[in-house]
């Protein structure tokens, strides 16, 4: 019987010393030319001029624990033996017990367990392949206080002055609520009266959220991850939020403003005075903002205004020679 402890690679040789003439080996049932999947590209054999044959298993790992054996076939149809009872191979490994998922805030315990018999081991922690030196490690247990998403990885342990043998990777989810909530907002620049806008919510949760809800103010106005206003107007001015929601809870997203800047319309006429002699321009300025105070501010510094069906009209009168 032979004891191994798994580490990619570790090379498990088997020799064998013959005398006969025409010689390969099969070993526990597949062939030099027709090898068993699970051996693909880990297996070589090897022979020297004294007739030597050995084999050599690469990257051992937990399932090529059983029995192997060598047969020999000569060139005489008879004459093949299968040494028997071979070599018992068991394979020893380091593995790591733990929950699957735990939630947001809960605790958590690691456990590295092995069958070998070690004398006060000390015990290194890795996580997403780096050693951990900031968790708490007690003899082979690793303890991760209140959880957070942060913690979720893949995680494996060594026995130190063997590091090279990890044990297989545990890979731990963490369940959280929507975080990381954020708006953006297409297109970006100046929004103006009649034009086009969306708004998108984006955020991070596990399980991944399921609906999004969109707020004016404290008031709900629509459900999804996206709210598209194709002809927006001045009442669409104001602050919104996205709400994200999942199975372990809500959160909102900071505010964003949307300011609707009003929409300038120019209109002219021309008409012909006879007793001069000249052509007189006349310009009108339309400014869409049915409720803006701002237009109206604007209006006042440019010149005399009245307010006609919601709109602010300027009348210009321009005389060309």
């Amino acid at each position: 019987m032979r004891s191994l402890r798994t580490a990619p690679p570790l090379p498990l040789v088997f020799l064998l010393m013959t005398a006969g003439e025409s010689v390969f080996v099969v070993v526990c049932g597949f062939s030099q030319n027709q090898l068993n999947p699970d051996y693909s590209g880990r297996v070589e054999f090897f022979t020297d001029d004294q007739k030597h044959f050995s084999l050599k298993l690469s990257e051992v790992m937990k399932k090529d624990e059983h029995q192997f054996c060598f047969r020999i076939i000569t060139n005489v149809e008879k004459e093949r033996w299968t040494g028997v009872p071979g070599v018992q191979l068991r394979v020893t490994e380091l593995h790591v017990e733990a929950p699957e998922e735990v939630t947001e805030g809960q605790t958590a315990d690691l456990t590295c367990k092995t069958t070998c018999s070690l004398t006060d081991p000390t015990f290194i922690w890795y996580k997403n392949g780096r050693p951990l030196t900031t968790k708490t490690i007690k003899n082979n247990q690793l303890h991760l206080q209140t959880v957070s998403s942060e913690d979720a990885g893949s995680y494996s342990c060594a026995v130190g002055g063997s590091q090279r043998l990890r044990s297989t990777a545990h890979n731990l989810r963490v369940r959280y609520p929507p975080k990381n909530i954020s708006v953006s907002i297409s297109p970006s620049g100046e929004i103006v009266e009649g034009s086009s806008m969306t708004l998108t919510c984006s955020s991070d949760g596990n399980p991944p959220v399921k609906n999004y809800t969109w707020f004016k103010g404290s008031t709900p106005v629509v459900e999804g991850k996206t709210y598209s206003i194709p002809n927006i107007r001045s009442e669409h001015s104001g602050e919104y939020t996205c709400q994200s929601r999942n199975d372990h809870g809500k959160r909102r997203s900071t505010a964003v403003y949307i300011n609707v800047t009003c929409k300038l319309m120019l209109r002219y006429s021309v008409k012909f005075n006879r007793n001069s002699n000249t052509k007189i321009l006349f310009f009108k300025f339309f400014i869409c903002c049915r409720s803006s105070k701002e237009g109206l501010s604007e209006q006042k510094r440019q010149g005399t205004h009245k307010q006609t069906q919601g709109k602010y009209i300027i009348n210009v009168k321009m005389v060309v020679g």
